[in-house]
């Protein structure tokens, strides 16, 4: 069959039309995809399948709309053919909508677009980069500088061409699409070729940070260890001095095949193979810091990586023309999206050096800004003290900061002291006073969640401490007076999100209440990596809890701490930094080293007021008056004293990667007695190290035998039971004895097994009569699960590739299947109206919406045709939840893995009526009720 001709040429007087058409093309795409509207482009060649996701039922809808709109009756076999809209604005010509087009000496070309300053279009990050490769690949990226202050620079191609070597490696070492690679790298050239690499490889990029203390590796591997068994990596790349601790990880990781650098990545050859990644995708895993608990890898699709690029860049209004100077590690989010990423997006200069650097003399991170011309450049708070504790004056004569437009400070406690004194003792070298930016950001939410307006300097709100400690309450307190407290805001939601406060039981609080403060927006990631428990405990519908507290004033945020962290103590609410800080002055005791936490008491349910803080002092005098010192101040910011002073040697008091306090693991070392023995010599860490992956070998090779062995008695029993199975459904003359011997060969079969599913809702089924069902799709045992599961009365709706195969198309016809194409667009009609036939002589369908499976966990995108039958039939649906079957075999493994299976049967849902419409809302309330009862996150992102 003829394709329509893209070459033809619109006429000027064609343009209203192509406009209304674009309109009723887009807004179909948005009922269909709501979650796609925010960004979405459609153009007279925008792909109806591939870029607006329009399957035969959506076309159905769009050609009525059309033919209604333009008052036609478009060929039959346009179906078939139409493949842009360009090719629907041909078909309205030929149908006499549109004046006939002028000679071609006499029409005016198109004008070819200016070239956008961003990659608005892109999809992914590769999308990005490619944008960049195909407009500026020479332009400077990256300008990484040495120890020594040399510079490097790395443009867009050489990006590109380092990374493809890295790409090369991992797929010729087997890397599939999807699967992490861990990537264990200082800040510098290789971190950027192996996370890109990664990326084109098709797989996950999992930052993590290399071991900074010997005296920690135990602690430290054992944190690396927990992340990687998580993410389920394949990989780790690394540096060669490090592959002998990386080895360390591999007894105790399962997954983990690989431990390589990315020297021998790239030496390893081989042809390179593109793979495709979607917006939807996991772009990377963030794994949080912990201070709060355990690791948690935030999932951060390309769609959320994109939105959050987009959204920081109106509110801070980056260009070009900016320059970015960054010290922050890779494995920091700051560092990897704020700075690098980007500035991979928007074009801008990253001067980047490594943070030993900076640690080791902070005056080198102001006088690259001064070298470079930086604009832009981003730290936590506890750097911005550095400067100033650190930097002597005559470090820094000819200093000039006049350029730094926005030195935002973020991923801790802002301290409004830091901010007054940095602006006092900078603005002399050309620092504006607006430039310190408070802003407020975490993982959940990709990066960046609240910024203030731009120029406007830090905001400090005073507020009384007694109604805030006893009340919740920030009542503003007047300047001088006694008994107060100060918070800094981080300015409102960056475009296009939300946040609000609220109480413990989820309602919204008025402003100057102190709450729980949630957010939402197309940053919001879906959760954390196979981690269902953590994510639900976060989730609120569209809302994600932040776990932190704060309140609103004027519309605009302060952070008040974490709620984790708050300490209830005499009726009294004690905010752990607020005492830190205070402690943390203190002669004798080591700044920023302090810890402050509960520790529950069993009995009486009640928690204890603990103050750990790092002292290099020994005599038993001075250690006293310190004590008596922090229990002063305690009592004075607390209004009740300490119940423990624990002073600790240095490195005593856990911090995460980025410097934060770890409360929570300082309160495990406290209560397992560990701070009183101290820290064990490195030997003997090493050698539990060793002794732990001994023992993870030995249970490792025990767990491979063991699934071995099920494997191989799976199959068999498969091989003994399917040729019977087949044979019995191909000699019985009825469909309903047929379907009644497979349902019972299909129970036998998972009760021998071991894998019988627990089935809840099956009398719902039985009490709506003929409906329409909905269920999941995980993986190839999905069918044989639900055959046993279910009364042998529906029909499943297979693809009709499936038909055409021997074996399975004649098991499929006896049991009384139903096909249909999925990609010949005529086909995909007819059998549409085939399976609407067979619902209306009383037949029962099992549909799976999503039309395929993956081995990555979520939801996919669903095909309207259960929900369009259904409301068209006025038949109830049922949505069917099945849990446990990814596990047990999932894409791309033949090797069956025993598993739970869980299977819950929902309530009747109805559309409200026949129209599209009402089918797109069946089809939302079903994939609601499906994602609120499996571990998996939306696969769509949103």
């Amino acid at each position: 069959m003829p394709r329509l001709s893209r070459k033809t040429p619109a006429s000027p007087r064609d343009d209203g039309v192509a406009e209304k058409l674009l309109d009723i093309v887009r807004q179909t795409v948005i009922e269909l995809r709501p979650y796609a509207a925010e960004g979405l482009k459609v153009g007279l060649h925008s792909d109806l399948d591939r870029d607006l996701g329009l399957d035969s039922l959506a076309r159905v809808e769009l050609w009525a709309r059309l033919e209604q709109a333009f008052g036609v009756r478009f060929p039959e076999d346009l179906f078939s053919r139409a493949e842009t809209p360009q090719d629907l604005l041909h078909a309205l010509r030929e149908q006499g909508c549109l004046a006939p087009l002028p000679s071609p000496r006499s029409a005016v070309p198109e004008s070819a677009p200016a070239a956008p300053s961003t990659p608005a279009v892109a999809g992914t990050l590769m999308d990005v980069l490619d944008w960049h490769l195909h407009n500026q690949p020479e332009r400077i990226h990256v300008r990484l500088l040495d120890e020594h202050e040399h510079c490097d620079d790395l443009s867009y191609a050489a990006l590109h061409q380092g990374s493809l070597g890295v790409a090369c490696g991992l797929q010729r070492r087997g890397l599939r699409a999807g699967q992490a690679v861990a990537l264990m790298l200082p800040t510098g050239r290789d971190f950027l070729f192996a996370f890109v690499g990664t990326l084109l490889a098709g797989g996950v990029p999992v930052p993590i940070y290399p071991p900074m203390r010997l005296s920690q590796v135990e602690e430290h591997l054992r944190r690396q260890a927990a992340i990687l068994a998580n993410a389920e990596a394949v990989a780790l790349i690394t540096v060669a001095e490090a592959k002998l601790l990386a080895r360390l990880l591999k007894p105790q990781v399962p997954s983990l095949r690989e431990v390589a650098s990315v020297a021998e990545l790239a030496d390893s050859g081989g042809e390179f193979t593109p793979v495709r990644r979607k917006a939807e995708d996991i772009a990377f895993l963030q794994y949080t810091s912990g201070s709060t608990g355990q690791p948690k890898g935030v999932m951060v699709s390309h769609a959320n990586l994109l939105a959050n690029l987009r959204a920081m860049g109106e509110g801070v209004r980056v260009s070009s023309r900016d320059v970015f100077v960054s010290w922050l590690p890779m494995y920091h989010d700051m560092g990897l999206i704020g700075a690098w990423l980007g500035s991979l997006y928007y074009a801008y200069t990253l001067v980047l050096m490594s943070p030993l650097s900076f640690l080791a003399r902070p005056a080198r991170w102001l006088w690259a800004i001064h070298h470079y011309g930086g604009t832009l450049s981003a730290a936590p708070n506890f750097a911005y003290e550095l400067c100033l504790s650190r930097i002597a004056d005559s470090d820094i004569e000819g200093l000039d900061l006049s350029h730094w437009r926005l030195a935002l400070n973020g991923a801790e406690p802002v301290n409004p002291d830091t901010l007054r004194r940095f602006v006092a003792r900078f603005s002399r070298y050309g620092l504006p006073a607006s430039a310190p930016t408070p802003v407020y950001g975490l993982a959940e939410g990709t990066l960046g969640v609240a910024f203030p307006p731009l120029e406007r300097g830090p905001l400090i709100d005073l507020v009384q401490r007694e109604a805030f400690q006893t009340r919740g309450l920030a009542l503003p307190a007047e300047e001088g007076s006694a008994d107060t407290l100060r918070f800094v805001s981080c300015g409102r939601s960056l475009p296009g999100h939300r946040i609000r406060i609220v109480d413990d039981n989820g309602r919204e609080l008025p402003e100057r209440r102190e709450g729980h403060l949630q957010f939402s927006g197309p940053s919001t990631s879906r959760g954390y990596f196979h981690n269902p428990e953590e994510t639900r405990r976060v989730q609120r519908g569209e809302w994600m809890d932040s776990l932190d507290l704060g309140y609103l004033a004027d519309g605009e945020l302060y952070l008040t701490g974490r709620a984790k962290d708050l300490i209830i103590r005499a009726g009294r609410n004690i905010y752990p930094y607020d005492v830190e800080t205070a402690v943390g002055n203190v002669p004798g005791l080591r700044k920023g080293c302090v810890a402050v936490f509960g520790s529950r008491v069993a009995d009486s349910g009640t928690e204890r007021l603990v103050v750990l803080a790092e002292t290099h002092e020994h005599d038993a005098g001075v250690r006293q008056r310190l004590q008596q010192e922090i229990n002063r101040i305690v009592v004075e910011l607390a209004g009740v004293p300490p119940d423990d002073i624990v002073l600790a040697p240095p490195h005593s008091v856990l911090k995460t990667s980025s410097g934060k306090i770890r409360r929570s693991a300082c309160r495990e070392l406290y209560e397992s007695g560990e701070l009183v023995g101290g820290r064990q010599a490195v030997w003997r860490q090493l050698l539990r190290l060793g002794l732990r992956g001994a023992w993870a070998q030995v249970a490792s090779a025990w767990r491979s035998v063991r699934a071995a062995l099920y494997g191989g008695y799976i199959w068999l029993l498969f091989w003994l039971m399917a040729p019977l199975t087949w044979l019995g459904a191909a000699l019985l003359p009825w469909q309903g004895p047929c379907r009644a011997f497979v349902h019972g060969a299909a129970r036998l079969f998972v009760r021998l097994a071991g894998v019988s599913p627990h089935v809840e809702g099956l009398e719902r089924m039985a009490a709506c009569g003929q409906c329409v069902l909905a269920a999941n799709h995980a993986s190839y045992v999905d069918g044989v699960i639900l055959c046993a599961a279910l009364p042998p009365r529906f029909a499943f709706v297979a693809k009709r590739e499936l038909a055409g195969q021997w074996i399975a198309g004649l098991f499929l016809r006896r049991i009384g299947a139903r096909f249909v194409e999925r990609f010949e667009l005529q086909r995909s009609a007819e059998d549409a109206a085939a399976l609407a036939n067979a619902l209306a002589d009383g037949e029962s369908l099992l549909f799976f919406p999503e039309g395929t499976f993956g081995a990555e966990p979520g939801l996919r995108a669903f095909r309207m045709g259960a929900f369009v039958l259904a409301a068209r039939s006025d038949l109830p649906l049922l949505p069917v939840a099945i849990r446990g079957t990814r596990t047990l075999l999932p894409d791309g493994c033949w090797f069956p893995r025993h598993a739970g299976i869980e299977i819950d049967i929902g309530t009747s849902l109805w559309a409200r009526g026949d129209g599209w419409l009402e089918a797109i809302g069946l089809r939302d309330e079903t994939r609601a009720w499906l994602l609120e009862r499996l571990d998996e996150p939306d696969g769509l992102g949103r």
